[in-house]
């Protein structure tokens, strides 16, 4: 058994990196669907600034979305964290939308939902009819957020930041559009604690860029976001040795 196959059989990491791995839904990646992705995972679409189509990876992705660990191990989460949002609510790189159906409409006026990767943002589309609140989709990153200050009542992200380009000007700028004592909610994987997991994780960091979706498996989120000015007013460890996760609330 590969290293990274190894990794992946534990639950911490199903969400995480199965995408960059040999099996989904017990099909196995051939040769040639390697090289595609190889070749397609780094196109971007030149319409605007930040905008980027990973069409091979969005539809994995969407694929591992319909499976068994988002199932049972994301969907409480996404429950969770939605569930505290209120107000007009800001979703940072709403991916393919699988936060949408739980916005809960007693609590929420609104959804501006952000996403660059015109890929991801197809299946957001469909996703959009089940919500039960309304949903607007911008194609943007979130280091340039196209909303003016003190906007939003909420923030929410799930597994966002790990693909940030530039993490603390994206947390900046919502920071900047959230309302004074306004909220930011995250699930995010961080940086491992353990001198020889971290050190893992930077081995293998290159390799899960490439094949995620830009994901920086060892970025230490946590840290980021109190550089950024939020406080931090709650923090859970959801657990995890190779993959640590946290759920977070913090405050402008």
């Amino acid at each position: 058994m590969c290293l990274i196959c190894f990794l992946t059989s534990m639950p911490e990491l199903r969400s995480i990196l199965y995408i960059a791995i040999h099996t989904t839904n017990g099909h196995q990646f051939q040769e040639s669907e390697l090289a595609s992705s190889m070749s397609k995972v780094a196109s971007t679409d030149a319409k605007q600034p930040g905008a980027t189509s990973h069409r091979m990876f969005a539809a994995y992705y969407e694929r591992l979305s319909r499976g068994e660990s988002e199932n049972q191990f994301m969907d409480p989460l996404r429950k969770e964290v939605t569930a505290q949002a209120h107000g007009l609510v800001l979703e940072i790189g709403a991916g393919n939308g699988l936060n949408f159906a739980y916005y809960d409409p007693e609590k929420i006026e609104r959804v501006e939902a952000i996403e660059p990767d015109s890929a991801m943002l197809r299946y957001a589309r469909e996703r959009v009819k089940a919500a039960r609140v309304p949903i607007n989709l911008t194609q943007a990153p979130v280091e340039s957020l196209p909303f003016a200050d003190a906007t939003f009542d909420s923030a929410v992200c799930t597994l966002v930041f790990c693909s940030v380009t530039d993490p603390l000007r994206g947390l900046h700028e919502i920071r900047r559009v959230l309302k004074p004592g306004g909220t930011l909610l995250m699930v995010e994987h961080v940086r491992a604690h353990g001198r020889v997991a971290a050190a893992l994780q930077d081995m293998l960091t290159p390799f899960t860029r490439f094949f995620a979706g830009n994901c920086h498996w060892n970025r230490d989120t946590e840290r980021t976001v109190n550089e950024a000015g939020f406080q931090i007013v709650e923090r859970r460890n959801l657990g995890g040795v190779m993959v640590p996760m946290v759920m977070l609330k913090a405050r402008r």
